[in-house]
C-alpha cells in the first residue's frame, strides 16, 4: 500500500464481540484494542468507517433501527467513527453490497471522499479480505476464535494479531510514523451534531453516521436530519430477493436488493 487515506473496519468480531443478530445496544463489548486501533487511525489524520454484513434484517430477525442502534452504542464506545455502512440482505439475496463483494467498501469510500484503492480493510474472516482486494483495498486478516482454520493459513502473510496492530503497520508502511503508544482518550473532535446516529439509503447498501462523524457535521443543515424525522423502512413487495425467501410490506420480510422503496425521507 503505496498511499493510506482511510481506513475500514469490520463490525462483528472485529470491532466488537460477535453476538449473533444482536439487537440490544446493552449487549454490545469492544474487542481488544479496538477502541485503540480507531483512535491511532485519527490521530493520524485517516477517516474511519465500517462495512459490515448484517442479513439477520433480511431474514426478518432484526429492523434496520436495531442494527442503527447497536452501531450508535459501538461508535459511543469507539469514540465515533465517520461513517458506518452496512448490507442489509440475506445471503442469496444476489445484492452488490454484501461481502465479499466490493459494494460496502466502494460505499464508504465515497462517503469518505477517498479512492477505494487507499483504504485499508481489517475484518476477521475471509470475506472481509476478498471484499478488500475486489474493490481495489488492501485488507488484513484478524483472525479470532471462530475464524475458520482454512482462512487463517490462506491468509497467513494478509493478517495481524488485532486491529491495532494493523492500523500501526498500514501507517508505517504507508510513511505515516505512528505514535509509539495510541492516545488513552479520541482526539479532539468537532463540536458533535445534535441528536442521534441516522440512516439512509446509499444503492443498495444502508448508511449510518454518528454525532462525531466528520461527514455528518460537514453536512449542510438540511442534510443532517434528526431521527425522529425519518419515515418507516418500506419493501417493494413485486420484487423478491431469493427464491424460498418470504417478501412483505414491513421491516419482518425479505430485503430485496434495490427493491427498498424508501429509507427514510433523505432523496434516494
Amino acid at each position: 500500500m503505496n498511499r493510506l487515506s482511510a481506513v475500514l473496519f469490520d463490525r462483528d468480531g472485529t470491532l466488537v464481540v460477535d453476538v449473533p443478530y444482536n439487537g440490544d445496544p446493552d449487549r454490545v463489548r469492544l474487542m481488544p484494542c479496538a477502541a485503540a486501533a480507531v483512535a491511532l487511525a485519527r490521530s493520524a489524520g485517516l477517516p474511519t468507517g465500517v462495512v459490515s454484513n448484517q442479513s439477520a434484517i433480511g431474514r426478518g430477525l432484526l429492523t434496520v433501527d436495531q442494527v442503527v442502534r447497536v452501531n450508535e452504542r459501538a461508535d459511543e464506545l469507539l469514540g465515533g467513527l465517520d461513517t458506518w455502512v452496512f448490507c442489509p440482505h440475506g445471503p442469496d439475496a444476489g445484492c452488490a453490497c454484501r461481502k465479499p463483494r466490493p459494494g460496502l467498501i466502494r460505499t464508504a469510500a465515497a462517503r469518505l471522499g477517498v479512492p477505494p484503492a487507499e483504504c485499508l480493510v481489517i475484518g476477521d474472516i475471509a470475506a472481509d479480505v476478498l471484499a478488500a482486494r475486489a474493490a481495489g483495498a488492501r485488507g488484513v486478516l484478524v483472525p479470532n476464535t471462530a475464524t475458520a482454520p482454512a482462512e487463517v493459513e490462506r491468509f497467513a502473510t494478509e493478517s495481524a494479531p488485532d486491529p491495532l496492530t494493523a492500523v500501526r503497520a498500514a501507517l508505517t508502511e504507508a510513511g505515516l510514523v505512528p505514535p509509539r503508544r495510541p492516545p488513552h482518550t479520541p482526539p479532539a473532535r468537532t463540536a458533535p451534531a445534535a441528536g442521534g446516529m441516522w440512516w439512509s439509503r446509499e444503492g443498495s447498501a444502508v448508511v449510518s453516521e454518528g454525532r462525531w462523524s466528520s461527514v455528518r457535521n460537514a453536512a449542510s443543515p438540511a442534510g443532517t436530519r434528526p431521527p425522529s424525522d425519518r419515515a418507516p423502512l418500506v419493501f417493494d413487495t413485486r420484487r423478491s430477493s431469493a427464491p424460498g425467501e418470504t417478501t412483505g410490506s414491513s421491516v419482518s420480510g425479505a430485503v430485496p436488493p434495490g427493491g427498498v422503496r424508501a429509507f427514510g425521507r433523505w432523496p434516494a
